[in-house]
């Protein structure tokens, strides 16, 4: 299927032309090109834009500010971003972290979108040509959203608080049983004194898992200091199944692997 694409210098033009019928944004193409080779007869355009801020990263001050267009690749590679290494190499192999963005990653659909759950860990706030908005409203509406994604913007992790696990049944690129990304903050004698944790594939989008966070505070990263978070892991949930798990099994495994990340 032939697909027009229009390219425009900013993100104000681009986001305009967005707005016709049948037309979706072109990032990293991981996402849309392989809907329309896959017979998605709702696109029939392409968008993109080629503002330079997309593909830019900035670390200043402890926070950082990276573009919609940065891909996997770039974020993996870069010295300021080292915390984040692992989050980004887990988006499948080589060839596709060269071409998929921070961007696209927001709108992919389980059992995809691995990167999105580190960000939501991290608290990220979403930027828009119209503002910007908390990472979990986005989620929250991705799927009505018509407007480009211009960059991402969180606090860089303190050494050691960041957590990240990817689960999956082919090594090193297999799709996700399941992925989990945590911030977690500790006081002098070792005890949790804040907690973010994020679920990948335990919905149709990243989760919280607000009822382990909260089981977690004021208590030690020890077998016995987890086991409330572990036992309260499940609250919530509505695991997806996939030809590489049921929703049952990613369930059950769940509580295993959270246990694993949270003893390091």
């Amino acid at each position: 299927m032939a697909l027009a694409l229009q390219t425009f210098v900013t993100v104000k033009d681009a986001n305009a032309a967005l707005k016709a019928a049948g037309t979706r944004y072109l990032g990293g193409g991981t996402l849309v090109i392989r809907a329309a080779n896959e017979g998605d007869v709702s696109v029939s355009g392409l968008v993109r834009s080629t503002d330079p801020a997309l593909s830019a990263i900035a670390v200043a001050g402890g926070k950082v500010r990276i573009g919609a267009s940065v891909t996997m690749a770039a974020i993996a590679h870069h010295p300021d971003l080292a915390p984040l290494a692992k989050a980004a190499r887990a988006v499948g192999g080589p060839a596709v972290r060269n071409m998929a963005t921070v961007g696209g990653n927001l709108f992919a659909p389980s059992p995809y979108g691995d990167f999105a759950v580190a960000l939501l860990a991290l608290d990220a706030t979403v930027g828009t040509d119209d503002g910007e908005l908390p990472i979990e409203s986005f989620l929250a509406g991705r799927d009505n959203s018509r407007v480009i994604v211009t960059s991402v913007s969180f606090a860089l992790p303190v050494a050691d608080s960041f957590r990240f696990l990817k689960v999956s049944r082919i090594k090193p690129k297999g799709v996700s049983v399941l992925s989990i990304a945590a911030v977690l903050e500790r006081v002098a004698d070792g005890t949790v004194s804040s907690a973010r944790i994020a679920l990948g594939c335990m919905a149709d989008r990243p989760m919280r898992a607000r009822a382990a966070e909260k089981a977690l505070l004021g208590r030690s990263l020890t077998k016995d200091g987890i086991a409330p978070a572990l036992a309260a892991a499940s609250e919530g949930i509505s695991p997806i199944t996939d030809p590489i798990a049921s929703a049952w099994y990613r369930a059950e495994v769940l509580p295993v692997h959270l246990g694993r990340l949270l003893l390091g």
